[in-house]
C-alpha cells in the first residue's frame, strides 16, 4: 500500500472505557470512537466486556474512513491490569486491576526479599503479586496485560511490551525476564514474550481481518501502557519535557535521558527507544472529584473559583486510603477537612491539593537525578478546565504547552504507525 494512503489504529483501554483514534501518514487524525464499558455492562474488568466495546468502538471508527487502507494497528492498556487464560487465550476469571491492592502480606514480603530495590513490583500496588495471585488461584496457560490479550485476540500471539510488562517485573535495561521472577514462584513460562513498545507482532488473523474488513497485511504492533501513550499523544519529544494526565487518576511523566527508579516514592521509568519515560501514578485525580460532584457541578463551581487567589486547606485528596505516588504509602488516609459550608470553596480546596501532588511528583523526578521540568503538557479530562489549569500554573512556574492530542489513543496510533512503517 502506497504510504500517503496509509492508515494506523490506535486503541486505548482505559479505566472507564474504550477509545479509538485513526491517523494517516502525516499523523493528522482521519477518525475517533468511544465507548464507556457501562454502556455494555456493569462489570468493568471482565474481558468480555473489554473485547465487546472494543467491536463496537472499532466498528464506528472504521465506519468514517476506507478499512481497506489500514496498515497497522496497536492496544494500550491500564498498567498492571492482569488475567489469567488458558491456551485458547480464553479467559479463566474476571481480571484484577491495576488498582487492586494484594493483601497477602507473606506474597509481598516474597517479592520484597527477591526484586532489586530499583524494580517496580514492590509494594501493595505490584503487578507482580497481581501475576503470582492470578497463578495461585487459577491453572493459567498464560499470565496477561490488559493490551496483551487484545492484541492476542487480533494476532494469535502471547506477545507484551516493555511498558506493560514492566510491573510485572520486566528488566527494561538487560531487555528480559529476570532469573528473580521465577525465584518468586511465578513461572516465566506463563509470561508472554517481551518486545519493544512499537514493534511489529506480526499479520491480523484472518477472522479478525474478516471480521472488520481489514486488509490480510494489516500489522498487529506492540502498544504500551494508557499513561505512556498520553504522553506520545502530546508531541513532547525532548528531555525535560513533562506530561501529566489529569483523568481517573493523576499520572505524571518527564522525558529522561536516563532511567530512574525509585519505588521507595512510586517512581518507575518506562522505555522508549533510547529515551526513557520516568515518573509515578497517584491515587488522587478525577476519582475524587467524582465523588462529590458531577461533571457539569465541576463546571459550574469551576467558574465561581478565583484560581489567583490560594485557599489553602491543605488537602491530599484520596477516595480512599491508600497512596502509589508521590508517596508510596498503602494506609495514607484521605484529607478533605475541614470542608467549607461553600462548595465552590471545597472544590477550589481539592484542586490545589491534586495540584500540590502534581507538583511534588516532579520535584522528587528531580531530586532523584531526573532532568529539570522544563514544559507541561497536559491531558485527560481535567485537562480542559481553564481553572484548574492557572491553578497548576501558580504551583509549577513553567511553560503550559498546548498538546497535539488529549487522547491517549492517538498516541498509540503514532507507534502503530512507526511499527508498520517506521515513520515516527
Amino acid at each position: 500500500m502506497p504510504e500517503e494512503k496509509a492508515l494506523f489504529i490506535g486503541v486505548d483501554f482505559g479505566t472507564s472505557g474504550v477509545r479509538v483514534s485513526i491517523i494517516d501518514a502525516r499523523g493528522v487524525e482521519q477518525a475517533h470512537a468511544k465507548t464507556a464499558f457501562a454502556s455494555i455492562g456493569a462489570n468493568g474488568r471482565d474481558p468480555h466486556i473489554w473485547w465487546r466495546a472494543f467491536q463496537l468502538t472499532l466498528d464506528n471508527a472504521l465506519a468514517q474512513i476506507d478499512p481497506s487502507c489500514v496498515a497497522g494497528l496497536a492496544i494500550d492498556g491500564t498498567s498492571g491490569t492482569l488475567l489469567a487464560v488458558n491456551p485458547d487465550g480464553v479467559p479463566l476469571a474476571d481480571a484484577l486491576m491495576y488498582n487492586d491492592p494484594c493483601t497477602d502480606q507473606e506474597l509481598l514480603k516474597r517479592i520484597g526479599q527477591l526484586a532489586p530495590e530499583t524494580s517496580a513490583v514492590h509494594g501493595a500496588s505490584s503487578g507482580l503479586a497481581r501475576a503470582l495471585q492470578l497463578a495461585q488461584d487459577h491453572e493459567a496457560y498464560k499470565i496477561l496485560h490488559q493490551a496483551d490479550w487484545i492484541s492476542f485476540r487480533l494476532s494469535g500471539q502471547f506477545v507484551s511490551d516493555e511498558n506493560n510488562a514492566l510491573k510485572t517485573g520486566y528488566d527494561p535495561v538487560e531487555r528480559c525476564w529476570p532469573d528473580w521472577v521465577g525465584e518468586t514462584g511465578l513461572p516465566v513460562s506463563l509470561l508472554p514474550d517481551v518486545l519493544p513498545a512499537g514493534t511489529l507482532v506480526g499479520p491480523i488473523s484472518e477472522d479478525i481481518s474478516a471480521r472488520f474488513s481489514l486488509p490480510g497485511s494489516c500489522q498487529i504492533i506492540t502498544g504500551t501502557t494508557d499513561g505512556c501513550a498520553s504522553f506520545l499523544a502530546t508531541g513532547a519529544a525532548v528531555v525535560g519535557d513533562g506530561v501529566t494526565a489529569l483523568g481517573t487518576t493523576l499520572t505524571l511523566k518527564i522525558l529522561s535521558d536516563k532511567p530512574i527508579f525509585a519505588p521507595e516514592y512510586g517512581i518507575y521509568s518506562h522505555r522508549l527507544g533510547d529515551q526513557w519515560l520516568a515518573g509515578g501514578a497517584s491515587n488522587s485525580g478525577g476519582n475524587v472529584l467524582l465523588g462529590f460532584f458531577t461533571p457539569q457541578q465541576i463546571m459550574d463551581l469551576s467558574a465561581e473559583i478565583n484560581p489567583e487567589i490560594s485557599i489553602d486547606l491543605d488537602y491530599y485528596p484520596l477516595s480512599k486510603a491508600g497512596e502509589r505516588f508521590p508517596i508510596s504509602d498503602p494506609s495514607l488516609p484521605p484529607r478533605l477537612t475541614p470542608r467549607p459550608a461553600n462548595d465552590a470553596n471545597f472544590l477550589q480546596g481539592m484542586l490545589e491539593g491534586i495540584s500540590a501532588i502534581e507538583a511534588l511528583g516532579f520535584s522528587r523526578l528531580t531530586e532523584l537525578g531526573g532532568p529539570a521540568l522544563r514544559s507541561l503538557r497536559s491531558v485527560g479530562g481535567g485537562a480542559q478546565n481553564a481553572v484548574w489549569r492557572r491553578i497548576r500554573e501558580r504551583r509549577l512556574s513553567v511553560r503550559f504547552l498546548a498538546a497535539k492530542s488529549l487522547e491517549a489513543a492517538f498516541g498509540t496510533a503514532l507507534l502503530a504507525r512507526r511499527g508498520a512503517y517506521g515513520i515516527s
